[in-house]
């Protein structure tokens, strides 16, 4: 069975009444979509791992030790790859496992940029990724105390992808904000 970007979207809706989770799970499928275009790979698998990452987030209820293990079953369930169930496992840094497959690599630095492109955009006065450049995200990254939470060393790790921090800082950024109107942002 094919997970279809519809199911997985209405499960994850399902799973997760948080919206601002539901939106965080919405740009990781965008910026993973991008990347997978970037560095030609499958951008549905990527896209479907973005989007469900999360997923278990609320029915773990924050334990860190339960997150990413529930949400690999069911992604699984839904009929999503061993792949893209090994990203959405090993994206938890909890479990200890090593990150080996461009998937896993791209998830785990995605994952906190999108929080880091939110903050970025919730600073501007229309709180829109509009006003958002390449140049002021690099400049927020630079900013410890900006967005404490974006893991910046999990962010720099895009260059186990084979892209810059610059480059990933700008793809992450523009692919966030064609999504902009989802977001809210």
């Amino acid at each position: 069975m094919a997970l279809s970007r519809l199911e997985a979207l209405q499960s994850l809706q399902t799973n997760l009444e948080n919206q601002n989770l539901v939106k965080h799970c919405l740009a990781a499928e965008a910026v993973l979509r991008a990347l997978a275009r970037r560095l030609g790979h499958d951008e549905e698998t990527w896209g479907a791992t973005g989007l469900l990452h999360d997923i278990d987030l609320e029915l773990t209820d924050g334990d860190r030790e339960a997150h990413s293990k529930l949400g690999a079953d069911l992604a699984r369930e839904l009929g999503a790859s061993d792949e893209m169930c090994q990203a959405i496992l090993r994206h938890n840094e909890a479990h200890g496992l090593p990150r080996l497959s461009p998937l896993d690599k791209a998830l785990w630095c995605t994952d906190p940029l999108t929080g880091l492109i939110t903050a970025a955009a919730l600073v501007q006065p229309n709180k829109k990724l509009a006003g958002v450049t390449s140049e002021s995200l690099l400049k927020r990254y630079k900013e410890k105390r900006f967005a404490a939470g974006a893991d910046r060393q999990a962010i720099a790790d895009c260059s186990q992808v084979g892209l810059t921090l610059e480059e990933f800082l700008a793809l992450g950024l523009k692919a966030m904000q064609g999504v902009a109107g989802e977001l809210g942002l």
